[in-house]
């Protein structure tokens, strides 16, 4: 028979990341969580943890024995929770991750189906994106939201998920652009708030405008989409950015869409990892925000010059 105790100390480290906070979290000294941890080893028959460096890495037995202590400890507390209050629903928690430049308004749709609800509690941390990861490889985030695939890992095999793509367009402050709808004359005329070089973003634009034969100025290049927003408020100069990042300022009027840029789209990705005992709200919003996606309609692109034409810049 299988230690429970001994499974509560393991289940504790693999969630905290290290024996210190777990001792901390448990109250008891860090010298006795190793050695119910090495008696759960011995009765395993499987190393679950391994050193990198400074960190405590789950071992492949040690995922699976994670999987099952996740389902056993969930188990256990929907029936201390039914036997405290017959009429208090059970809650389902939702550990997201968010890549810090990521859309907050995409973020928010993301997890619309699940606000508000009484019976599900979400946490959202966000960082870099290789913080984030790790913090999925130890399973103290359910999902990751991301704007960049992860590279691939043979001993970790990300499930990565396109869970959405949104039109990026030309948007500027309506002192700046008043009603012009001149997309190619703006790029030339205008400095730009752009995403850096590491963006999906910026690869797109760079070959558009070399299509177009602009060098236009840029004001800023920025890597995180709520700082960009926040310029082009400011009329720093016209912002490339997906629309979703400008919603609300693009309903108020205070921003006007010039035009969705041809060929430009960020996408937005779902990160998970192969689990036994998948979290079935994850699940679902996973599945409802590609089918939100899919079903979408889009709005008429910007017409591409003619072939074998290039855009003039306009004269001063």
């Amino acid at each position: 028979m299988i230690n429970y105790g001994h499974l509560r100390y393991f289940w504790a480290v693999a969630h905290e990341g290290s024996l210190t906070r777990a001792a901390a979290a448990l109250n008891v000294s860090q010298s006795a969580v190793s050695v119910q941890i090495q008696k759960l080893e011995a009765s395993l028959g499987r190393p679950l943890f391994e050193r990198q460096g400074r960190r405590l890495v789950l071992t492949e037995a040690g995922r699976r024995a994670l999987d099952h202590a996740d389902a056993i400890f969930e188990v256990g507390g929907r029936l201390m929770r039914s036997m405290r209050s017959d009429t208090q629903p059970a809650r389902q928690v939702v550990r997201v991750g968010a890549v810090a430049t990521l859309s907050r308004n995409f973020q928010l749709a993301f997890l619309s189906p699940a606000l508000h609800r009484p019976d599900v509690g979400i946490t959202i941390r966000s960082g870099a994106l290789r913080v984030l990861l790790r913090l999925l490889e130890s399973h103290q985030i359910d999902v990751l939201l991301s704007n960049v695939a992860p590279p691939r890992d043979k001993g970790l095999p990300w499930l990565t998920r396109l869970v959405a793509q949104q039109p990026v367009s030309l948007v500027g402050h309506r002192d700046r652009i008043g009603r012009s709808r001149n997309w190619r004359a703006l790029l030339a005329r205008e400095p730009l708030v752009v995403p850096t070089m590491e963006s999906g973003i910026r690869a797109g634009l760079d070959l558009l405008l070399h299509s177009l034969g602009l060098s236009p100025t840029f004001a800023a290049e920025v890597d995180d989409m709520a700082m960009l927003r926040l310029m082009v408020r400011q009329n720093v100069g016209i912002g490339v950015v997906p629309s979703i990042v400008v919603r609300d300022e693009l309903e108020s009027g205070d921003l006007r869409q010039v035009a969705r840029l041809p060929g430009l789209r960020e996408t937005f990705y779902a990160i998970t990892l192969p689990r036994q005992f998948v979290n079935p709200m994850v699940a679902g919003l996973i599945d409802a925000a590609a089918s939100a996606d899919a079903v979408a309609t889009p709005l008429p692109a910007v017409r591409r010059p003619a072939a074998g034409r290039k855009s003039r810049a306009p004269r001063s």
